[in-house]
């Protein structure tokens, strides 16, 4: 798997930006066309939608609730820390473009200052789990990390057959479209908040990659002498989840402690056999 990992994240090429940058013009487009690049035109442009989705979504608040966690890179991530072991390349490019994920999320959220739904509108919709008023609405950071992540994992794991690549594409856009609608349906974000959050999460997948490509910059992570390292950081990672079970007690929780667990075994027995 290491091998077939790492063949497919030199595949990547420039061209693959296409997509995303002219997704993005779309979307610039569209609001520029519709007049809605200010606040309250950007609100009123959606508000319908949000409020109609949020009302479709909102009655599986508990499934909204649970499956809205995995915007949470620590959360999501913990179902992928096997991936240290058998696929650790992965784990580079998942670094790079976290970083760069939250580089994109740190400077568009108080560029654009949009005021999140229960901080603007007037009209009743449902919230679940916590409420948020600030004005940091636009892009989703939630959709930016699961697209982020996905992004990585769609092109990592690509199958080399067309059809395999087809249904591979598609059932790594739908699951990241089922979990960024979760944001809708907890009532913290608008429909574009989502979408272009999602597209920023692509944008940041490729460019972790290419920059995995040509920086050796975490290659010292599949060292075993190096393990400890890790294993004091999922042991760290354990003990927050745990402090978010004893204060939410989500099913996510526990699931994503479990993944986190049986990593962390995995990890400590290579590093002890290798040692000794």
């Amino acid at each position: 798997m290491k091998s077939t990992v790492n063949k497919n994240i030199l595949k990547i090429r420039l061209s693959y930006f296409f997509l995303p940058v002219l997704l993005l013009m779309a979307v610039f487009g569209f609001l520029f066309y519709s007049r809605a690049l200010l606040h309250s035109e950007y609100i009123e442009l959606q508000k319908e939608l949000f409020l109609y989705g949020n009302a479709e979504l909102s009655v599986y608040p508990v499934l909204m609730d649970n499956l809205t966690q995995l915007g949470d890179a620590l959360i999501l991530l913990s179902f992928l820390t096997i991936l240290f072991v058998i696929a650790p390349k992965c784990w580079e490019c998942f670094i790079n473009a976290l970083l760069i994920s939250a580089l994109f999320t740190a400077i568009l959220k108080p560029l654009f200052a949009i005021p999140r739904p229960a901080a603007f509108l007037q009209e009743k919709f449902t919230i679940i789990g916590p409420k948020l008023v600030g004005s940091n609405s636009f892009p989703s950071g939630h959709s930016i990390t699961v697209f982020t992540i996905l992004g990585v994992i769609l092109f990592a794991f690509m199958p080399q057959r067309i059809i395999l690549k087809i249904l591979w594409c598609l059932f790594i856009c739908v699951l990241g479209a089922i979990l960024i609608s979760t944001r809708i349906g907890v009532g913290a974000h608008y429909p574009l908040d989502v979408l272009v959050g999602s597209i920023f999460g692509y944008l940041s997948a490729l460019i972790g990659i290419v920059v995995t490509q040509k920086f050796n910059l975490w290659t010292w992570i599949d060292k075993v002498k190096l393990y400890p390292i890790f294993m004091l950081l999922f042991t760290v990672s354990t003990v927050i989840i745990i402090f978010k079970i004893l204060d939410t007690n989500l099913f996510i929780f526990y699931l994503a402690l479990f993944s986190l667990l049986i990593s962390l075994f995995v990890i400590t027995r290579i590093y002890v056999q290798k040692k000794y």
